[in-house]
């Protein structure tokens, strides 16, 4: 077969990768020379831990596996198997890590419950004050700036790949085929949309009614901390964002533990991994009004500051890059990712929200599967 990707972020990218690991011609478009939008602006995390029971977790654990399968053959990725440690600082907080302690599916996600000087054994640079802390082991990390260009690399390789960038799709021409913005017409034996947060102009004409909608956040990353950090770490807040802490004891904490005003105004969570060159990368706060505003706030970057500084009981190296990124995310939240045929040999494929780095191989994958690649 000849298959058309459209869109060269990891959700993108991964589709080709699906469709050259199982023979097929791939010509991969993208209207930037290069991929720039959220699959670079990430925390570059697998992250199980927090994803709701049923397809979502399984979809994510299926991931977990191809990224590591995938890490293997691609080195550059720097995929590493590192586990999260989420710091609970009181009672509360430990009944929240207590009660997802009791799920089902808790040893799929690899959770336990580890006191303060147990999770400092895991991550020494962990010097702070904190109870106890919930470590998910299934939990890894990649390195996004640099994600899509060696899986790229890796895709020409296999001599059956064509990239194209700088070229924006405008038009479906018939079944299978697509024209650019040069005029040059694409055509496959399927052409995949995967247009992340451009969701106007083409998509917008292709799925007036697309249930899908932008997400903004802001992170930053900082100057090498000196020592390993050796897991990815999140805050309690977190438990706020992610279902698979819903419980009596996360009523409780959200009934009687307000977050700080900051953190609450900016819809805030403390997701950290470390780089490869011993940076920090920094997050998040999620904005779902339009218009977005255009400038980063600075209060956000304080509180994370604070929450970070607590719990490496010391100064966080100095801050080098601010940024804001906007991904796709299902207006159902509980959906893992909107895939709709929206022409004859044409199909859409977006919104998979903060899964999108996560899921993305399991994502290419039983895309590639209903369509009989």
């Amino acid at each position: 077969m000849r298959v058309v990707v459209v869109g060269a972020g990891v959700v993108g990218t991964m589709h080709a990768w699906q469709a050259v690991e199982r023979g097929h011609e791939v010509v991969q478009i993208e209207r930037e020379t290069e991929a720039r939008g959220a699959s670079l602006r990430n925390f570059g995390q697998i992250w199980v831990s927090g994803r709701a029971g049923g397809e979502e977790l399984d979809t994510a654990l299926r991931a977990r596996e191809m990224w590591e399968e995938i890490g293997a053959r691609v080195p550059g990725l720097g995929f590493r198997a590192i586990g999260s440690l989420t710091p609970v600082r009181n009672e509360r907080e430990l009944a929240v890590a207590e009660a997802a302690l009791a799920r089902d599916d808790a040893a799929a996600r690899g959770y336990k419950l580890l006191g303060a000087a147990e999770a400092r054994e895991v991550n020494p640079a962990l010097r702070g004050t904190f109870e106890a802390a919930l470590f998910c082991e299934r939990d890894a990390a990649v390195e996004p700036r640099t994600a899509q260009r060696v899986l790229k690399e890796a895709l020409q390789a296999s001599g059956r790949y064509t990239f194209i960038g700088g070229r924006e799709v405008r038009e479906v021409v018939g079944p299978g085929a697509v024209r650019d913005d040069h005029g040059e017409v694409h055509t496959g034996d399927a052409v995949v949309l995967c247009t992340g947060a451009w969701l106007g102009g083409l998509v917008r004409e292709l799925a007036p009614q697309l249930p899908v909608r932008r997400v903004r956040l802001q992170m930053m990353q900082t100057d090498p901390l000196g020592e390993p950090l050796t897991t990815s770490v999140a805050d309690a807040d977190s438990f706020r964002y992610y279902p698979a802490y819903k419980s009596q004891a996360l009523d409780a904490l959200n009934a009687e533990q307000a977050q700080t005003p900051t953190a609450a105004a900016h819809k805030m969570q403390l997701l950290m991994v470390q780089r490869k060159d011993g940076g920090l990368t920094i997050g998040d706060t999620h904005e779902y009004e339009h218009p977005f505003a255009f400038d980063v706030v600075e209060e956000p970057y304080e509180h994370l500051k604070e929450v970070v500084e607590g719990f490496l009981g010391r100064p966080l190296p100095r801050i080098r890059h601010r940024w804001a990124g906007v991904y796709a995310q299902c207006t159902d939240t509980s959906r893992v990712v909107h895939r709709e045929q929206v022409r004859d040999g044409i199909w859409l494929v977006t919104g998979p929200g903060g899964r999108g780095m996560t899921c993305s191989p399991a994502i290419a994958e039983t895309t590639a599967n209903e369509l009989g690649w």
